[in-house]
């Protein structure tokens, strides 16, 4: 019986990981009586059998039997070769099928069928045959293909697992281990090259070669074998070749297991000829759905009619995978080797311009409808808005490949297209950086023949994403787009433009301006019937009635904003309004109002992940929180707010999240952090070109710690503004921080600090001029409702002295009415956390 159930080849080497799904098919062995193992070549679909075979082997009283078909070419013969490897006889006169089912009728035993794929008609017949005839048997087969017969349980082969892209292995290279590819790699390179050991050196190129790989075993092995020859770097540097790398295979393997391209080239050649050019063309894309392959792909040698059944067939012969549902619509990849190989073929075909054409063309169609759906230019449901930012969040890799193929092309126009087309989603995400660079590689193209309208819009869309981090070129991109927009006669893109050039404005405390360029855009609007623009500048203006102090009119304004972005469906659009009400309810002390506007704005900001707003919605919370006492709730809102702010690389949102944790720390009671944040915000404006921080808010901040002495704030205010960005979102979030010393030589002395550098840009070390004792008394009289000359009566001053008195706190703090000297007064009685403008956008 032992040699019975040892009827199985020799594994060659060491098996490497596959635990949990060794666990999974035993159990399936026992639920099934015909159990297939899928994947594509080179996936390890015949080790994994072999092993599963060892495993079950006491199971089955009668052994388990391997037969091997690879070699095989003629159906007919695939009943003798299974009846010759467990040793029955041919009867004359009778079928040698009918003879095998009789003879296996008695028997408890696993067969297993390897590398079913080219024989599948004659494979499915005996299995249909000897599953009826023998009730004991259990048959396991490995294909690239299923057999499709009746009791066929089907199992894919997933490929070995492998650290996620975003993980960074080189931080845990003793758990590197768990990775099954890594200890794939590492044993198999370990037998090539002895004494090769995988360490915190090699880690993170080890995983960058199994990621590129797919995680799949042959690619793996077969990269691993040229440690004899290069180092991983090179190894992983020579991956765009993968095919011309990797050959190196085991002489005694099959021939289709020497090398990566004869593995997938054995899949290939058992295509039809429409299933080989539709496995050429979907290479053009990193993922798809039905509908983009039919629209891309389809033509008079594949009608869009069979592209359906087609695509079925690739993923029956593990070419192709299927993904889960997405957006109502089933997902289709391809593994990146078997993707590169059908790339190769698409140029061997002499198609991949032709299709990568109509890929670009599809994708212009495709992202202009989406930025008119998504923008409210039509009408839609605010769902189906929704999933235009789902939708681009599937297809990033798509739109990333055809930029790619457009800057290679020099094809700037079809390049701002698409840049313009999908920016709101860059804008939503907070991927500034991302879209800003695109549009810099595409607009220092040679503009030649690029129509006024396309540049223009492009341009202003660059400006859009600058803004957060440098208002000063934000402007000057938005000067020169919206120039460009008015030649082309683009009334949507230049009321974007002035739009653009009305927030840049009011972040640079240009009011008038501001205003100016915000009543331009919103007549054009209205003009056009362009819902969108008509609410965003609405908005606009409540902020700039809010820094007027004008709060009334500020609240009517967003209000109207409100109700266009609602009645145009743009919900995005709406809950930006609603943070401008959010933060005037805070500013006139009715947090409970205020806590609902921002609650309301963020589910909605959550369905679309717009987290510059999140960031902002977030630190309104926490602001909030701060004006009821809930301290701890605070300090939640405001680190997620910082986080995000930080993650997105926007300095408006980093300054202001700065200032609200120097709002925090002094409720926490720290009044010196409060300083150092305080001044890392007005440090991290000057950079930005932003307008400095009020006296009245300063004043706020420093409040505190007046009681430390002049000296002591003064230095506090010199190290704050000595740190960098990230020195100083560590330092709020009471994070290990870098070391951020002052320059060599320059650091505060006394009462009178040095000058600091941050960055390329000379701040100087000392706090704004603050408020004397005598500013503050009078301070208090105003806000008691005193009249000048009421003051220097009860001061013992003269009329002229106490109306000079006046005017310097108007100037200190940054003010122009008596009004907002008693609201000043008030609220610093009250503590640092409503320190704030209403009006300024975050």
């Amino acid at each position: 019986m032992d040699e019975i159930r040892a009827h199985l080849p020799e594994e060659p080497n060491t098996f490497i990981g596959r635990e949990r799904e060794l666990v999974e098919l035993r159990q399936l062995l026992y639920r099934t009586r015909a159990l297939t193992l899928s994947g594509p070549g080179g996936i390890g679909k015949t080790r994994l059998a072999l092993r599963l075979l060892a495993s079950a082997a006491a199971e089955f009283p009668d052994g388990v039997w391997f037969v091997e078909l690879a070699d095989l070419r003629q159906p007919d013969l695939v009943v003798s070769r299974i009846a010759a490897v467990i040793g029955i006889t041919e009867e004359a006169g009778r079928p040698l099928l009918e003879t095998l089912g009789d003879a296996l009728r008695p028997r408890r035993m696993l067969l297993a069928l390897d590398n079913c794929e080219h024989l599948l008609d004659a494979c499915a017949q005996v299995c249909r045959h000897v599953l009826a005839s023998a009730p004991g048997l259990r048959l396991l087969n490995t294909s690239r293909e299923p057999l499709s017969v009746a009791a066929e349980t089907i199992w894919r082969v997933p490929p070995l697992s492998v650290a996620p892209a975003g993980a960074d292995p080189a931080a845990a290279a003793p758990g590197a281990e768990r990775y099954e590819a890594v200890r794939l790699f590492a044993d198999r390179a370990a037998a090539s090259k002895p004494g090769f050991t995988v360490g915190p050196d090699n880690v993170a190129t080890i995983t960058a070669i199994c990621r590129a790989l797919d995680g799949m075993p042959l690619a793996i092995e077969l990269a691993a074998a040229r440690v004899r020859a290069l180092s991983v770097e090179q190894i992983v540097a020579r991956l765009d070749d993968r095919f011309g790398l990797l050959t190196a295979g085991d002489r005694s393997a099959a021939p289709r297991q020497r090398t990566l391209r004869a593995a997938i080239e054995w899949s290939y050649e058992l295509l039809t000829g429409p299933e080989r050019a539709l496995f050429r063309r979907l290479s053009i894309f990193s993922g798809w759905s039905l509908e983009m392959a039919e629209q891309v792909c389809a033509d008079e040698q594949i009608p869009a009619a069979e592209v359906l059944g087609l695509t079925a067939a690739l993923v029956d012969k593990s070419l192709v995978v299927l993904d889960p549902e997405l957006l109502g619509q089933a997902r289709y990849r391809m593994l990146d080797t078997i993707r590169e190989y059908a790339a190769l073929r698409l140029a061997q075909a002499g198609e991949a311009a032709t299709f990568r054409s109509r890929f670009r063309d599809y994708a212009i169609r495709t992202s202009e409808h989406n930025l008119a759906l998504g923008m409210a230019r039509t009408e839609a449901s605010w769902p189906d808005r929704v999933d235009v930012f789902r939708r681009y969040d599937v297809d990033a890799g798509n739109v990333i490949q055809i930029l790619n193929w457009c800057l290679e092309q020099g094809d700037a126009e079809v390049g701002l297209r698409i840049c313009a087309a999908v920016s709101p989603c860059w804008i939503v995400w907070g991927t500034f950086g991302e879209g800003g660079e695109w549009l810099r590689s595409f607009l220092a193209l040679d503009m030649t023949g690029v129509p006024a309208r396309v540049q223009g819009a492009a341009t202003v869309v660059r400006g859009q994403l600058t803004l957060s981090s440098d208002p000063a070129a934000a402007w000057a991109l938005g000067t020169e787009g919206l120039k460009l927009c008015r030649e082309a006669d683009d009334r949507y893109w230049v009321a974007v433009g002035l739009n653009l050039l009305a927030e840049i404005a009011l972040h640079t405390g240009r009011i008038d301006e501001a205003a100016a360029s915000a009543d331009e855009a919103l007549a054009i609007a209205q003009a056009a019937g362009d819902g969108w623009n008509e609410g965003y500048a609405l908005g606009t203006r409540a902020a700039i009635a809010a820094r007027r102090g004008k709060l009334r009119e500020a609240e009517q304004q967003a209000t109207a904003s409100v109700a266009v972005m609602r009645r145009i469906d743009q919900q995005w659009g709406a809950a930006r309004a609603l943070l401008g009400l959010g933060d005037l309810a805070r500013f006139r002390n009715h947090p409970g109002e205020a806590h609902g506007w921002y609650v309301e704005a963020l589910a909605i900001l959550r369905e679309i992940g717009a987290r510059p707003e999140i960031a902002r919605c977030l630190a309104g919370l926490g602001r909030v929180a701060m004006d009821l006492g809930a301290i701890e709730q605070a300090r939640r809102h405001l680190t997620r707010s910082l986080r995000l702010s930080h993650a997105t690389g926007s300095r408006i949102g980093v300054a202001r999240g700065l200032e609200a944790f120097a709002a925090l720390t002094g409720h926490e009671g720290r009044p010196e952090l409060a300083v150092q944040l305080a001044a890392a915000a007005a440090a991290l404006r000057e950079a930005a070109g932003l307008p400095p921080l009020s006296g009245a808010r300063v004043e706020a901040y420093l409040a505190q710690a007046r009681r430390l002495g002049d000296a002591t704030v003064a230095r506090l205010w010199a190290s704050g503004q000595a740190l960098t960005s990230e020195a100083a979102v560590a330092l709020a979030l009471d994070a290990p921080a870098p070391s951020a010393a002052l320059p060599s030589g320059k650091g505060p002395a006394g009462e009178n600090p040095a000058l600091t550098v941050v960055g390329r840009y000379r701040v100087a070390a000392a706090p704004p001029s603050s408020l004397t004792q005598r500013e503050y008394e009078i301070a208090e009289l105003v806000a008691s409702g005193l009249s000048n000359k009421a003051i220097a009566a009860e001061l013992s001053i003269s009329h002229t002295t106490a109306a000079r008195h006046v005017a310097n706190i108007m100037a200190k703090l940054g003010f122009n009415s008596r009004s907002q000297i008693a609201a000043w007064v008030a609220d610093r009685a009250q503590g640092p956390g409503r320190a704030g403008d209403p009006g300024e956008p975050g």
